[in-house]
């Protein structure tokens, strides 16, 4: 079976690679409200069946956070014609992979098959949104799963804790300010009934969108389309609720005790406007810029040059509504984190008041056609980016396009982003420390 993975893998990878400058696709929409979109690749054997839904943990309650991530693991459990723990059989039987993820904005399942499993692979995506299986059983054995998964990412892991405490601070009124993995008292708390009306509201046609890419009949393929997934009944429209953040105007200062961890990180994060904004992708290129890679300023600057700290990096939060930048830093003895703070910001000060150079510019624009090109090499990648620009976007030809912008955004731009955006006194000030108290 792993040797099958391994070709399947390899097959998808020489899948689209000379299709990675243009993806040619079709969409349409059935009677239900579900958006269906073909990608035709017959340059490898695999198909890739996917179904992306816009809910994530911003649709949450409050007091009932995680709910999307939990039916990340819960809609594997099985349906009314896939029994309880067969679906993974059924993909490794016939030569396939599968997996899901969930950010704060959406969910995404899929498949990947041999070419002559697209009716197999497009059977148990409409089981999973037409017949799920949600009892008492399935919750509480996810429940457990979910809980393994907080520990060992969150509170056992060495500076786990630092997205949740920075999503804490930075937003007060949205639901990003809660992780995507949600609290362990709210799933414990939820009623079966809860979970069941969860997914009637969200797991529907009309909140969804199909991709089907690889190697496949196109007529074929809508007839099964219309077959398993044209029956499903339309849900009720979903009401995306608006939640605004007042501007930050005065820096956020708090402070962190994590017993994981002996060494003390700085983090400064920036909270940034809608990835579908051209400011969003300016502060791309920002954050490339500054952080991006050992030849990225601050690591030259302070890990390098200096050797004033042991790492220096930064994350970036691309988000439907909001995003964040997050700088980072590990001090080198004797320095300090206000240390390197004074550093990071000698960096951001100098990009608001000096054009980057030709040079750097130009290398720039050369890494952002290379991710282009990378993000666009794998039939599996061009699958959940045609799902992401349709979904979260509104426009799937960004698949082919969004490098343009890109391509137009000028150093004058970068000056003034950074001026609009990266201010002391709109940030957050995170001391991440070891903890002081005595572990038991």
């Amino acid at each position: 079976m792993k040797k099958s993975i391994m070709m399947l893998s390899a097959a998808l990878m020489l899948g689209g690679v000379a299709h990675a400058q243009k993806v040619a696709f079709e969409e349409y929409n059935l009677d239900n409200g579900m958006h269906v979109i073909l990608h035709n690749d017959p340059s490898a054997p695999v198909v890739i069946t996917s179904v992306m839904y816009h809910v994530g943990s911003k649709d949450e309650r409050p007091d009932r956070t995680g709910f999307a991530h939990f039916f990340e693991h819960l809609l594997f459990e099985g349906t009314q014609n896939i029994k309880r723990g067969e679906w993974m059989k059924i993909v490794t039987a016939n030569g396939g992979v599968n997996n899901a993820n969930t950010s704060d904005d959406r969910t995404y399942y899929y498949e990947v098959f041999p070419s002559n499993s697209l009716e197999l692979g497009l059977w148990m995506e409409s089981e999973r949104l037409m017949h799920p299986i949600i009892n008492k059983i399935g919750v509480d054995t996810q429940n457990e799963v979910v809980k393994e998964e907080k520990r060992m990412r969150y509170d056992n892991q060495p500076y786990g804790n630092i997205l949740p405490e920075v999503k804490k601070n930075m937003f007060k009124n949205h639901p990003y300010r809660w992780t995507t993995i949600g609290s362990m008292k709210d799933l414990d708390a939820a009623t079966l009934e809860e979970f069941q009306a969860f997914n009637k509201k969200f797991y529907t046609p009309n909140n969804a969108v199909l991709v089907v890419a690889g190697d496949f009949d196109k007529a074929k393929t809508k007839e099964w389309i219309q077959k398993y997934f044209g029956p499903i009944p339309r849900g009720e429209e979903v009401k995306k609720q608006t939640f605004v953040e007042e501007p930050i105007n005065q820096t956020i200062k708090a402070t962190y005790e994590d017993p994981n961890i002996q060494i003390p990180m700085i983090v400064a994060s920036y909270r940034t406007p809608s990835m579908k904004t051209r400011d969003a992708r300016v502060l791309d290129l920002i954050s490339s810029y500054l952080s991006d890679g050992k030849s990225s300023k601050l690591y030259k600057k302070i890990v390098d040059d200096k050797k004033m700290a042991l790492q220096i990096g930064a994350v970036g939060f691309s988000q439907e509504d909001y995003g964040m930048y997050i700088l980072y830093g590990l001090p080198m003895a004797p320095n300090t984190t206000a240390d390197i703070l004074k550093e990071m910001d000698e960096e951001i000060v100098k990009i608001q008041t000096d054009l980057i150079s030709e040079k750097d510019y130009e290398k720039l624009q050369n890494k952002f056609d290379n991710n282009f090109v990378n993000a666009n090499a794998s039939v599996e990648g061009i699958a959940e980016n045609l799902a992401s620009f349709y979904l979260l976007y509104g426009d799937v030809n960004l698949i082919n396009t969004e490098i343009d912008i890109y391509h137009s955004i000028t150093r004058e731009e970068i000056r003034e982003v950074a001026k609009k955006y990266l201010n002391p006194n709109q940030r957050l000030v995170l001391d991440y420390i070891p903890s002081t108290k005595v572990q038991n």
